[in-house]
């Protein structure tokens, strides 16, 4: 029905096919040198549900993290700062069912109990394993699952597709699927050849999704030979870039944390990858790549959620104007409704992206619901409905404004809002 062109959207020059990275198996255990378990320690009452995951690297390697900016964070995130900040580290333990948060000094003591046991198990210091809750807040977290799980866990180790997906289900909460990307692809080595690295990982993450500086709960290794200001520069970048622009709700998790292992196993003998190496702008886009295909994984399972929606805010003065109007649609509870409902209502998004305080001109304003232009100049665009009804139905919307103001340019994830997403959080502790 439109005489228009959609709005042509930016291509990232970083994508990680641009530098031979491909999908592949494996998960968090893609990389040499890592194994994984998941199993049922005794944290929920349910004996078939995982509630406990051990990541394993052969040896301390380097690691990067980065954590929940929430000033009630949790006693786990608070102990994994504290290991992580030497760049190094041996394992991840994670447990589901308690967050350990707001529990005062008796979960600090339980979280450097937890290290101190795997620690013992694993014949690593204590400073070299991080540790990882989630779950109902205000609870103080029992150590017994610890003392039978953790031997078990370590027991169990493998480095498989199959342990990866135990050790990803084993911090599923309200999550209905586990969520898991691995990528493969070659590194120049210094003298001119090249060398096989992979990147894996999994993620936690359906509600209380809105991070700054990590998500719910994440664990990436990789086999490249990082070094500890490499791995940290990759990994903040692409946390940045992913997981804080996923909002599910708007609300940030007191235990937010994102930790990545390099083992460096795959290299050749001596070789390192540092941030101004030639070979770090593609492992940075490899991480780039993990972290993207999660986050969108969280947005894709939001609690209740029926839709993945992407909010792509163009045009705009600067990065930070970009992002308050992206966060503003993606946020917005009469957009979400609107995307439940299958109405393709462009007024809400532009009354969304209006009240957030960024100046623009409504006049230059151009919006598209799915690759359909039904705004153009801030006047409406007419649509055909049935068409769009049908368009509706793809398991992803996208939503696409051009503010024309400038340059910059972001790109959000959420999720539409349902009546299941009150029912679960209505009921969350019961």
């Amino acid at each position: 029905m439109s005489d228009f062109e959609p709005i042509e959207l930016p291509i990232a020059p970083d994508t990680p096919e641009a530098f031979g990275f491909v999908p592949c198996e494996g998960g968090v255990c893609a990389a040499a040198g890592v194994s994984a378990a998941g199993l049922h320690a005794g944290f929920r009452r349910d004996p078939n549900r995982r509630d406990m995951a051990l990541v394993v690297a052969d040896q301390t390697c380097v690691a990067a993290g980065t954590f929940t900016t929430n000033r009630f964070c949790a006693a786990p995130v608070i102990v994994s700062r504290e290991h992580v900040a030497d760049g190094r580290a041996r394992a991840v333990i994670l447990n589901s069912g308690n967050a350990n948060a707001a529990t005062g000094e008796p979960g600090l003591a339980t979280a450097r109990r937890t290290a101190d046991l795997v620690a013992a198990t694993l014949g690593c210091k204590p400073a070299d394993v991080l540790v990882a809750s989630t779950g109902v807040i205000g609870q103080e977290l029992s150590f017994g699952p610890f003392e039978t799980g953790v031997p078990a866990a370590a027991e169990a180790l493998a480095a498989t597709p199959e342990a990866a997906h135990d050790a990803a289900c084993a911090v599923m909460t309200t999550d209905t699927v586990a969520k898991e990307a691995s990528f493969v692809g070659k590194l120049p080595a210094a003298d001119g050849s090249a060398y096989e690295v992979h990147v894996g990982g999994f993620v936690k993450g359906s509600g209380m999704i809105q991070p700054n500086m990590a998500t719910m709960l994440c664990v990436m290794s990789t086999d490249a030979p990082l070094t500890s200001e490499a791995a940290h520069e990759a990994l903040l970048a692409a946390v940045k870039q992913t997981f804080n622009k996923v909002t599910v709700d708007s609300d940030t998790s007191t235990n937010d944390t994102a930790l990545l292992l390099a083992t460096g196993k795959a290299a050749p003998a001596g070789e390192s990858v540092g941030v101004g190496s030639a070979a770090f702008p593609a492992i940075a886009a490899a991480i780039k790549a993990v972290c993207g295909e999660l986050a969108r994984k969280i947005a894709a399972d939001g609690e209740g959620s029926t839709k993945l929606v992407t909010v792509n805010v163009l045009g705009a003065a600067n990065d930070a104007d970009a992002d308050a109007v992206a966060r503003a649609i993606a946020n917005s509870p009469l957009v979400k409704t609107a995307i439940f409902g299958h109405d393709a209502n462009w007024g809400r998004v532009a009354a969304a992206a209006g009240k957030c305080g960024v100046p623009f001109d409504q006049r230059a304003v151009d919006i598209d619901f799915m690759g359909v232009p039904v705004c153009r100049a801030g006047l409406t665009v007419p649509m055909d409905e049935d068409d769009m009804l049908r368009r509706f139905e793809a398991p992803e919307i996208g939503i696409t404004v051009d503010l024309h103001s400038g340059d910059a340019h972001t790109r959000v994830w959420t999720c539409d809002l349902t009546h299941d997403y009150v029912t679960i959080n209505g009921d969350y502790r019961t």
